[in-house]
């Protein structure tokens, strides 16, 4: 009869069982879910400065591209950042960052609203509001209290092109978005490639915690008008022929031999 094997230590299975999580923790930050710290005040009431947001990583794999309303992370289009040093991280910050446990230092990433996406057409003058598509946006429900829709820098209108976004933070008084890049590549439009994913929830600190949904104005009807218009056209271009062939057809069967 064949003695049952003596169980491994614990403490020799430690390593191997560190390792498995470590591993996985890096795949859920490499294609599902990463954190990521709220560095500075531009999405106030939104977001505060040290809130860290939960950013879905995996829907962009099966095609999904940012909508309006949604809060996204990006990485800098080139040029955003040149104003705002980074701090050098040290050792432990740099194995946690790497896992998905803490937020990179090293990376230059912005996180804003989605006000606008490739075929729109948004402005802004004034006091405001921002329209797009020409459909006045309502934000009271997300912009900084006492800050107007335009902040200090009208714009507009702007064709978005395709492929790209329009991007403005939520406290319009204190944030260098869309509005202040225009002289740069895109002028002032984010490229969907440099998209991280959505922020989708607070999950720090624990009484912040909260979720990001859209807000109601971007479902306003009309907003989409030129997007359903789309369709309506195509239908119409593929339809002019067959008329054409078939008016064709009654014709020469009418004509005298």
């Amino acid at each position: 009869m064949k003695k049952a094997k003596k169980p491994r230590a614990f403490w020799k299975e430690l390593p191997i069982l560190i390792g498995i999580a470590l591993l996985l923790a890096l795949l859920i930050k490499t294609f599902l879910v990463q954190a990521f710290s709220i560095p500075s005040d531009s999405m106030q009431d939104t977001l505060q400065r040290g809130d860290r947001v939960l950013v879905d990583k995996l829907t962009p794999w099966f095609g999904s591209k940012p909508q309006r309303g949604e809060v996204v992370v990006f990485h800098d289009p080139g040029g955003w950042l040149n104003e705002t040093p980074t701090p050098e991280p040290n050792p432990v910050q740099k194995v946690l960052s790497f896992i998905g446990l803490m937020p990179s230092a090293e990376e230059k990433d912005l996180i804003k609203r989605v006000i606008a996406v490739g075929g729109d057409t948004v402005e802004c003058h004034g006091s405001g509001p921002v329209k797009v598509n020409g459909k006045a946006l309502k934000e009271d429900s997300y912009i900084f209290p006492g800050a107007t829709p335009c902040g200090d820098r009208a714009f507009g209108p702007i064709h978005v092109p395709k492929g790209r976004i329009w991007v403005m933070g939520d406290h319009r008084d204190d944030s260098l978005d869309s509005r202040y890049h225009q002289n740069l590549k895109g002028n002032g439009t984010v490229s969907e490639d440099e998209v991280v994913g959505r922020a989708f929830t607070i999950a720090w600190p624990i009484n912040r915690w909260a979720t990001l949904p859209v807000p109601d104005t971007f479902d306003q009807p009309g907003i989409n008008k030129a997007m359903a218009a789309a369709p309506a056209a195509l239908g119409l271009a593929g339809a002019v022929p067959i008329v054409m062939w078939r008016r064709r057809r009654l014709t020469a069967g009418r004509n005298p031999r």
